[in-house]
């Protein structure tokens, strides 16, 4: 240790100016006790030593791990497997190497309690958030014998903060934990620390909290902002200069949403603000669904796994997921397809399945070259457009891709039905578009005010037959799933782009096929939803954009090869940061229209549809292959969204072939 080239004022002489040369010297010979070097302990750790802070009581019972690197000072490869707590007082030591460190690696509990918190200063908490009971214990301590005790939480992308101090309220009176179920404890816990709950409302996947399995998810953002928070009233505790918020007094700084809230509960959660917001969160938790299909799968044991974990979240209509696998091999594996025509009145001839089934396929190539193997697909009979077969062998790449993979925005890509931004495409946005098409296919882009009324008036004419028709009634009244904001097999009614007061008139009507006329003879029952589902997002957007095939498509294989083109399309919209929403029922009601075939028995709505394919044929030709129609923006992501089934639900048992 090269501990004689070290000088402690040189060091730390970049704090003066904010603090003094006196006050630097009291800081020097405080001695602060930290329990926990995981999460926030190890920041806490460093960022203390960086003020010039002496000497620690550190604790810690843990080693590193993998799990750790988003967000643990100190967790890395080199590190995995060792003592925490000898990591991080390696790390401080190299900081200051006369730092007077004691370590307690079993960990503080009762028996060593007292010995941790010897000739303490300050106590900063840094115990897991499901340590309830040695918590409870160190705060009870620190109140016993006069010391300062503070705790900043990761919570989201901020951090909430809490003082208690000598004489003043106590983390248990503060907390009212005493004779509560563990669950229960942790609910208190986390309300307590977050009265304002700012980070709720961007948590996009509340599945990741897991209270029973003592599972959360954190981010490095918010344990480098309570370092931030905790040393800063560190400073001001031990210097008694500034104001420190005491319990009941609170913040809680969000930096997602730009927000500081200073919060303020007199009785902790006794107070009837916290009462009821607790009864809240035991309702929404006694109703959330356990797991998402998503966190269900666990890890993945093969290639073929994982390929297929990705395979599943190819969009298809209505979120129907028209396919099966059947796992022969670690090399090969079969994909079973079932189209929805019979009951669908959009998958005419079973296209729209093909075409999602199309860009399953796409989504395995790009997996599979994420596992340095080539998926090679052949149709069990190609001349049938009945529920087609198709065969999946990998083989070994030979020829890596140049290309950026894809494969990240797989499961993030998805529908947003909400107002986007109107700021025009630039062009190397379009060229990369264009580029992801291909040989074989082009984009039309419809920009502009004049162009986009165009667009406009297919979609209303659209809408006024897809609202009206009983064909479409029965589709609509299947497909949505209410009251949800993630739906693993259908079409959650928050994701659907309209507010709350249309969305309760659409689940009324859709009851029956008489309400549904009722309302639409006497009430108007089409204005709202053609105005919040067509008219706004259709001029709130970027550009319309249509992809057309340059020879027309005949067969299955044709079909499926369009879903391919889709995919890597939208996969690249997705990597640019845009929103898309498809737009396909002008072209689906035009083809009908095209090919002589009736839809409904409605004689006005099929005369609707075929004014609908002259003025869609004005836009793109009369003899153009409408591949995929729809809207491009930039946009917040969709924060509710179809999720899909399990892959264990989509895996074909044996016997049952």
């Amino acid at each position: 240790m090269l501990s004689e080239h070290f000088d402690y004022e040189t060091a730390f002489s970049r704090n003066l100016g904010w603090v003094t040369e006196t006050e630097q010297q009291i800081l020097r010979a405080k001695r602060i006790a930290i329990a926990g070097l995981g999460g926030v302990g190890g920041s806490h750790l460093l960022t203390l030593t960086r003020l010039g802070i002496g000497s620690f009581n550190i604790a810690d019972l843990d080693i590193f791990e993998q799990e750790n690197f988003n967000r643990q000072a100190g967790a890395s490869i080199r590190h995995v497997g060792r003592e925490k707590i000898d990591v991080l007082a390696e790390l401080a030591l190299d900081i200051n190497p006369e730092l007077d460190l004691i370590k307690f690696s079993s960990g503080v509990d009762l028996v060593n309690l007292d010995a941790f918190l010897d000739g303490v200063d300050l106590y900063v908490d840094s115990l897991d958030f499901f340590a309830v009971e040695i918590r409870r214990a160190v705060f009870a301590a620190c109140a016993e014998k006069g010391i300062p005790a503070i705790t900043a939480a990761p919570l989201g992308m901020g951090v909430a903060f809490l003082a208690f101090l000598p004489g003043q309220m106590t983390f248990e009176e503060y907390f009212r934990l005493a004779g509560q179920p563990e669950e229960e404890q942790l609910l208190r816990f986390l309300l307590g620390l977050s009265p304002a709950m700012l980070q709720v409302k961007y948590l996009v996947d509340d599945t990741r909290l897991d209270l029973n399995a003592h599972k959360g998810p954190s981010t490095p953002m918010a344990c480098e902002l309570c370092a931030g928070m905790a040393g800063t009233h560190a400073l001001k505790i031990l210097l008694n200069r500034g104001d420190v918020p005491a319990a009941p007094h609170g913040l809680h700084f969000d930096a997602y949403r730009n927000k500081m809230a200073k919060t303020w509960r007199p009785m902790g959660n006794n107070n009837p603000v916290q009462r009821l917001g607790l009864k809240i969160i035991r309702k929404r938790l006694s109703e959330k669904l356990a797991v998402s299909p998503e966190a269900n799968e666990g890890s993945s044991t093969g290639p073929i796994e994982r390929i297929l974990d990705y395979a599943r979240w190819a969009p298809s209509g209505d979120n129907t997921q028209p396919w099966q696998f059947e796992i022969l091999s670690d090399e090969q594996f079969v994909i079973h397809t079932r189209d929805t025509r019979d009951w669908c009145v959009y998958d005419l001839a079973g296209r729209a399945s093909q075409t999602s089934v199309g860009m399953l396929l796409e989504n395995i190539s790009i997996a599979a070259q994420s596992e340095g193997l080539e998926a090679q697909f052949s149709l069990h009979d190609p001349a049938s457009d009945a529920d087609p077969v198709i065969d999946v062998r990998l083989a070994t790449l030979t020829q890596p891709t140049k290309k950026p993979s894809l494969l990240p925005y797989i499961k993030t890509r998805s529908v947003q039905r909400l107002p986007l931004s109107t700021k025009p495409l630039m062009a190397p946005h379009k060229q990369a578009l264009e580029e992801a098409v291909g040989a074989g296919y082009r984009l039309i882009w419809i920009e502009g005010g004049k162009k986009k009324w165009q667009i406009i008036r297919l979609l209303l004419r659209a809408a006024s037959v897809r609202l009206t028709i009983p064909e479409v009634y029965e589709v609509h009244k299947k497909i949505i799933h209410w009251d949800t904001q993630f739906s693993s097999d259908r079409i959650p009614d928050q994701a659907l782009g309209a507010d709350a007061l249309t969305v309760k008139m659409m689940k009324w009507a859709l009851q029956s096929w008489t309400r549904v006329k009722t309302l639409n003879r006497y009430f108007g029952g089409t204005f709202m939803p053609k105005i919040q589902l067509d008219l706004i997002p259709a001029v709130r957007c970027a550009a319309h954009f249509i992809i057309v095939a340059d020879e027309p498509r005949t067969e299955t294989a044709d079909y499926l090869e369009g879903g391919r083109v889709i995919q890597q399309f939208w996969l690249t919209a997705t990597k640019l940061n845009l929103q898309l929403q498809p737009e396909m029922t002008p072209l689906i009601f035009s083809t009908y229209a095209r090919e002589g075939l009736r839809f409904t028995n409605s004689v006005d709505k099929l005369a609707e549809v075929d004014t609908l394919r002259l003025e869609l044929d004005a836009l793109t030709g009369s003899e153009v292959d409408a591949v995929f129609m729809g809207r491009l923006g930039f946009g917040e992501n969709a924060s509710s969204r179809s999720l899909r089934k399990s892959l264990q639900q989509l895996k074909v048992i044996q016997n049952e072939q």
